[in-house]
C-alpha cells in the first residue's frame, strides 16, 4: 500500500483535480448513460471509472482501498495530461465538448476554475 505521505498528496491531488461533487457527478452519470430505450439504475449509470471515482468521493481517507489509489492516480493523471492539452492551439468547438464531458465522467470539469 502507498505510504502515508504519499497517500495525503494524493488524496490532495485527486480532490483538486475532481472539481465536481459526488452529487453533480451522479447526476451527470446518469444523464450520460439515459437514452430514450433505457434509464439505467442509478448505483450503475456511467463509466466503471465514474462510478469508482464516486465511491471514492463517499470514503473517507482510512477507507481507501488500493483499486481506489490506482484509480485515483489514473484521474490525477488523465486531468492534468488534458491541462497540458488545452494549451494547445484551438480545437473545433465539438471536440472540445467531448473532452470536456468525457473529463466530467470522471469528475472534472474543464470549465470551472
Amino acid at each position: 500500500m502507498t505510504d502515508a505521505l504519499e497517500l495525503d498528496a494524493l488524496w490532495e491531488d485527486f480532490h483538486r483535480a475532481v472539481n465536481m461533487t459526488s452529487q453533480e457527478l451522479a447526476a451527470w452519470l446518469r444523464v450520460r448513460d439515459a437514452d430514450e430505450n433505457a434509464d439505467p439504475l442509478p448505483d450503475r449509470a456511467g463509466v466503471a471509472t465514474g462510478q469508482h471515482v464516486l465511491a471514492i468521493l463517499q470514503k473517507r481517507r482510512t477507507d481507501l482501498t488500493e483499486d481506489d489509489v490506482q484509480v485515483m492516480y489514473r484521474v490525477v493523471d488523465t486531468v492534468a495530461g488534458q491541462a497540458d492539452a488545452e494549451n494547445e492551439p484551438e480545437a473545433p468547438e465539438a471536440e472540445e465538448t467531448r473532452r470536456r464531458h468525457r473529463l466530467m465522467t470522471i469528475g472534472h470539469d474543464p470549465l470551472r476554475p
